[in-house]
């Protein structure tokens, strides 16, 4: 995914929670780490739905790079194998659902949409006093008010060998700002060779592919509490309002204004919006 930052701890998947067992569907916890973390990648024998508060999460799945901030979860299926990497200071949360009693399917990773009734019955059903019929009840409201976010924000990687060198290059450093014109010469193919690819590979065109990448990783800065134009300096923009125009075409709103929807949508106090100036 995106360059390990300084500090980042690596971890490997943790044990699955037992309990699952009749009549127990969903199990439900969380943790806040202190550093950044990215956990290796793994799969689960249980469905997984993860999300955070106060932060972003990152996961790569395949050719697919998955980000989540407040608000929004992610749904990954039982067998996906997945990693992933959350922000310091995060508050992430899961939740574990047996497959073979949970009445509905996703069968790829879905972004979901983590409203305030949803969120409070999975930290009801973290509680380990409940007995089977409360617990069952509660359950039986999650499956019911569980959807899919509008919004899938998903980045696809190209996954073509002619130009793969140039994703891994703006993973790395997504302010790298060469041309495609400059990105042939390097690597010597035509400009519609690169175009043809990007269209091909991931729907987009080479510019709007970076530009979508670009958002991705300013989700995760701004989460963070960089203000704009720390972060659109990051990113490679000549000015503050270039990056607010791109983030506003690819989220539909400025960024200021989508995490204050997201403040309001979860109920929660996250990292002081305030810090996020020029929108």
């Amino acid at each position: 995914m995106w360059r390990r930052e300084a500090g980042t701890v690596v971890r490997r998947a943790g044990v699955l929670p037992e309990p699952v067992v009749a009549p127990f569907v969903i199990v439900a916890g969380g943790q806040v780490p202190r550093v950044p973390t990215e956990w290796a990648p793994h799969s689960h024998r249980l469905h997984e739905l993860v999300w955070v508060r106060g932060g972003t999460l990152t996961s790569r799945v395949e050719d697919r790079l998955f980000t989540v901030s407040e608000g929004h979860g992610l749904w990954m299926p039982a067998g996906v194998v997945h990693g992933g990497r959350a922000t310091a200071g995060a508050e992430f949360r899961d939740a574990f659902f047996a497959p073979d009693r949970t009445p509905f399917a996703f069968g790829e990773p879905k972004a979901i949409e983590m409203t305030p009734l949803l969120e409070s019955l999975l930290t009801h059903l973290a509680r380990t006093d409940l007995d089977a019929a409360a617990r069952a009840r509660a359950e039986s409201v999650v499956f019911d008010v569980i959807r899919p976010s509008e919004r899938q924000f998903a980045l696809q990687l190209p996954g073509d060998a002619r130009i793969d060198a140039i994703a891994e290059a703006l993973l790395d450093d997504p302010a790298d700002c060469r041309s495609l014109e400059e990105w042939a010469r390097s690597l010597g193919i035509s400009d519609r060779t690169i175009t043809r690819a990007f269209r091909h590979t991931t729907g987009l065109s080479f510019a709007q592919w970076r530009q979508m990448l670009r958002v991705h990783r300013a989700l995760t800065l701004l989460s963070e509490g960089f203000d704009v134009m720390t972060v659109s300096e990051t990113l490679g923009y000549a000015q503050p309002s270039s990056f607010i125009a791109a983030f506003r075409r690819v989220m539909g709103t400025t960024p200021g204004a989508f995490f204050d929807a997201a403040d309001d949508s979860s109920g929660n106090v996250r990292i002081p919006v305030s810090r996020v100036q020029n929108s």
